[in-house]
């Protein structure tokens, strides 16, 4: 009899196998035009399988996001440097984790674009992920100030976003380009990186991927 440990890891393989599958047909064609029934098919998976671990596309696209914020959210930082250099550091490591997937992206947000309820369903998931960036920088959410932070870091990275899908250059060094001119103008009009006390709390993967859900 399996374990709950193994049976844990077999849904997470089966989930990553949907989400991969999902990504690489996006990257060779519409997203909207992609069924279940070919990610199910490309995955391994049966459909009835998907279906009821995912439910539909949106969730996948999900799955993914929570994937991309326990990678950024995983490796610790140094709490010692400027909350500037770590927002940097937080918001590249998003673009990093995303580069193997770029195409992919790319013709979802194409799609999404044309689509601005699917657009506006996703919005959530975005303040999640850069409210626990800020979390983990040690820039406090909460409060109106929190959630003014969360606006202003998430226009930061949509802008630096554009950039990156239109970068290739190996280093992303017109991305580093775009996430640092933003920073500094968002500490300029919001105060956004200001030093702040060495937060108590450290954050890892199991954290991230909780409140990224």
């Amino acid at each position: 009899m399996a374990t709950r440990k193994q049976t844990a890891a077999a849904d997470t393989g089966i989930d990553d196998k949907v989400v991969d599958a999902a990504l690489a047909l996006a990257a060779e064609r519409n997203w909207t035009e992609i069924s279940l029934q070919e990610i199910a098919g490309r995955a391994e998976v049966p459909l009835a399988d998907l279906l009821r671990r995912f439910g539909g596309k949106g969730a996948i696209l999900r799955a993914f996001g929570r994937r991309v914020d326990a990678r950024v959210l995983n490796e610790a930082l140094d709490l010692d440097e400027p909350v500037r250099d770590r927002l940097f550091d937080l918001l590249m490591r998003r673009f990093e984790a995303l580069q193997p997937h770029r195409r992919a992206v790319a013709n979802i947000l194409h799609d999404m674009a044309r689509e601005p309820l699917s657009l506006f369903l996703r919005l959530p998931q975005l303040g999640r992920s850069m409210a626990w960036t800020l979390e983990a920088a040690g820039v406090s959410s909460d409060g109106w100030r929190g959630r003014a932070r969360v606006r202003g870091l998430a226009l930061i990275y949509l802008s630096a976003l554009r950039v990156w899908l239109r970068d290739e250059s190996e280093d992303l060094s017109a991305t580093m380009a775009a996430v640092d001119k933003g920073l500094r103008r968002a500490d300029q009009v919001l105060g956004l990186c200001r030093r702040l006390p060495r937060p108590r709390r450290t954050f890892g993967q199991d954290e991230g991927m909780a409140a990224a859900g």
